[in-house]
């Protein structure tokens, strides 16, 4: 009696663990977010240039990623359904945005929100979303596409995504992309501190290069220096001090060329 019983329990435990592994096999374990490689694969793509995509806008047009180029561009890749991390990240990035708009001036740079999550985030959930975190800007964007084009801009930018019991496990990153449509610089974190977005674009907009007239990269130059970042309030802001300077260096090597010159006027009539 004891043997049949033993020999029933073994037959039920390996019939139980080539269960488990044929359901193993028929069902492989997703792969899990870590944060070391996320951030590792973000910052091998600075230098990438992504293909000349096609999105949907939320008012249903066809929009070719190289409608952007000519200028700065930014992009936040978000899920819709996220409750709490995605429209944090969202609305920082919008008050951050304004700052820069305060700043650079308000058609000098580019940003689209890109709905990574196929299944849910249509047009018009995009819609719902940008409306949700209050967002108006004329020259910021909520795309949708289809997998194909999330995966290629998403390896373009660096950016990975796994499913997760919440939704999604990814790195929160903005991507700056300069005007030629090359990744420049990812910037990390819900709450990134204000200089970390605005001083790689400012770097753009007041561009200083051969291709410009004089007159223009001096107006850029003055600008570039002079626009400068107030932690005390939050903001840029236009510092005049560095003509004042000026004002006073002149007026001190004025005065002393004066005075040489009236010491020499002297010297010659004695």
């Amino acid at each position: 009696m004891k043997t049949a019983l033993y020999l029933f329990c073994f037959v039920l435990l390996a019939f139980n663990t080539a269960l488990a592994a044929q359901s193993s096999h028929q069902h492989p374990k997703a792969p899990e977010f870590d944060r070391d490689t996320a951030f590792a694969i973000s910052q091998a793509a600075l230098g990438n240039t992504p293909d000349d995509l096609i999105f949907t806008a939320a008012n249903g047009k066809q929009t070719p990623l190289s409608k952007f180029k000519g200028k700065p561009l930014v992009i936040s890749m978000i899920y819709t359904s996220c409750y709490h991390i995605c429209p944090t990240t969202t609305k920082h990035l919008h008050r951050v945005v304004r700052k820069a708009r305060a700043a650079l001036g308000t058609d000098t740079f580019n940003v689209l929100t890109i709905g990574f999550d196929v299944v849910k985030d249509s047009p018009q959930m995009m819609q719902f979303f940008a409306d949700k975190q209050r967002i108006s800007d004329a020259n910021w964007y909520f795309l949708s596409a289809d997998q194909d084009t999330i995966d290629s801009l998403s390896a373009s930018l660096g950016f990975i995504y796994f499913p997760s019991p919440n939704g999604f496990d990814h790195l929160i990153q903005a991507t700056i992309l300069d005007e030629s449509g090359t990744v420049f610089r990812q910037v990390y974190g819900m709450d990134f501190e204000t200089p970390h977005l605005i001083e790689p674009l400012k770097r753009f907009v007041f561009k200083t290069t051969d291709e410009l007239g004089l007159l223009d990269s001096v107006s850029n130059r003055v600008r570039l220096f002079c626009t400068v970042y107030d932690p005390s309030e939050d903001k840029y802001r236009f510092d005049y001090s560095l003509f004042i300077g000026m004002f006073i260096g002149a007026l001190c090597v004025g005065s002393l060329g004066f005075q040489l010159i009236r010491e020499w006027r002297k010297s010659l009539s004695v």
